[in-house]
């Protein structure tokens, strides 16, 4: 029970709960040092990454850290899928380019967020002979056929498929037409090169590359074997690509994924987030547009599972709350950190990640002065505290301000304060006379 369990804080150790979507409950992970090892779903590199493919990266960081922090040996692992058909699509003759340029962007965007990096990045192109190795296998048991130099997994053969998603096999519709399937709901694990396709390898089947599901199962079980205790990823996955990877790696017998995270999608006004629609929003922009911290404490506000409205309001309100903190920090208060007062964030965290309620957390602290715990929460979703200086322009805006004041003239006085403002900035007075420059 998981009352009897007692956060690490008090001597015993409390093991943590996520929701498994392949089981449809909460469940208990194994009890620390675990090991915890963890498999994220990546970008398709074809473009820069848009505001979306943030969330399960900054999800699978927090993650990482946080378990970390409870006395896990945690391991993220999150690939780059670096061939594939909107590559080629976006740019016809030069996908290899593309895919290139594109993994560059989403690095450095990524590693703007300030979260450090996943354990490992694998490409697909890095994995071909793996790959190969698990479609050769998956043909030597029958689960798979190949068709003029494409090969596809039998889904007939997989009595449990649509386990994950829910879906009824005899009401799968066809994935990826052809008429030479056996079934129009099998799905390619290795294509035939086609005109206009500028990457290829050889394979037992001729010239080709692989489909996309069949890149993670194989990349997956390269980093943690047959069996590791999470996979995450979009809710968009769930259906077809990761009820495919579960489908390929059960059956070569191995029990692959324990635990399967799918994050809510971002919505816009209410409608889901979709490329196809037109409503790419780029990581890149919104970084530059807003700033790290005020997108960080974005995604804080919203449960990991649920889907959150990415809108400019909602923005704002995540640049106020930054704000609320930094101006609180700036305030006197106690640097102490009562193990019974971070036991509060350890159940939170621990009970499905539950991170508005942490959020809300860190406000009661802010709210009694709490600073040490507020800081060192904050520290773990990546969330810089230190004292931001003023610019030298403010500074002096600041001291014409205090002059003006001294010399009873509190028109000019006010003009500055209201220069100071358009700035950023807001100017305090302190009971001395002197003042302090608070960002805004």
């Amino acid at each position: 029970m998981r009352d009897a369990r007692i956060g690490l804080n008090s001597g015993l150790v409390r093991s943590m709960r996520l929701y498994n979507t392949l089981s449809r409950q909460i469940e208990e992970l194994p009890p620390p040092p675990g090991p915890i090892r963890m498999y994220f779903c990546g970008p398709t590199v074809y473009q820069r990454a848009h505001i979306g493919n943030a969330r399960p990266f900054v999800l699978g960081m927090w993650l990482r850290n946080w378990l970390r922090a409870r006395g896990y040996e945690a391991t993220l692992v999150h690939n780059i899928t670096d061939v594939n058909d909107k590559i080629y699509d976006a740019a016809p003759g030069a996908s290899a380019q593309l895919a290139a340029q594109a993994t560059e962007w989403y690095l450095k965007d990524t590693g703007d967020l300030g979260l450090g990096m996943p354990d490992g990045l694998p490409k697909a192109t890095e994995h071909i002979d793996g790959i190969l190795r698990f479609i050769d296998e998956l043909v030597e048991r029958e689960f798979a056929y190949a068709v003029e130099g494409d090969v596809y997994f039998s889904v007939a053969r997989d009595p449990e498929y649509g386990r994950l998603s829910g879906q009824r096999p005899d009401q799968v519709e066809e994935q990826e037409p052809n008429p030479l399937k056996r079934d129009p709901r099998d799905f390619a694990l290795w294509k035939a090169t086609k005109p206009g396709e500028d990457t290829a390898w050889d394979s037992p089947w001729g010239r080709g590359r692989p489909g996309w599901h069949i890149e993670c199962s194989a990349m997956a079980e390269e980093a943690f074997g047959p069996v590791f205790e999470i996979h995450g990823g979009g809710l968009d996955l769930v259906f077809p690509h990761h009820e495919n990877e579960l489908a390929q790696s059960r059956a070569l017998g191995h029990e692959f994924a324990r635990v399967w995270t799918h994050n809510g999608m971002l919505e816009f006004g209410g409608e889901k987030m979709s490329k196809s629609l037109g409503n790419d929003v780029s990581l890149r922009n919104v970084l530059d547009t807003w700033g790290r911290e005020v997108v960080l404490l974005f995604f804080l506000t919203g449960h990991w599972r649920k889907p959150i409205d990415f809108t400019d309001e909602t923005l704002a309100q995540a640049k106020s709350q930054w704000a609320t903190f930094q101006n609180a920090l700036l305030e006197p208060g106690s640097d102490d950190v009562p193990p019974e007062e971070w036991g509060r964030l350890e159940e939170i965290l621990d009970d499905d990640f539950n991170t508005p309620e942490a959020l809300a957390l860190m406000h009661d602290w802010r709210r009694r002065g709490r600073y040490g715990e507020l800081r060192r929460a904050l520290a773990l979703f990546g969330l810089a505290t230190e004292a931001v200086s003023a610019p030298a322009a403010v500074v002096d805006l600041a001291e014409q301000r205090r002059a003006a004041r001294a010399a009873k003239d509190f028109a000019g006085a006010d003009r500055l304060r209201d220069a100071i403002l358009a700035l950023g900035w807001e100017v305090r007075d302190e009971p001395d006379g002197g003042h302090r420059l608070v960002p805004r």
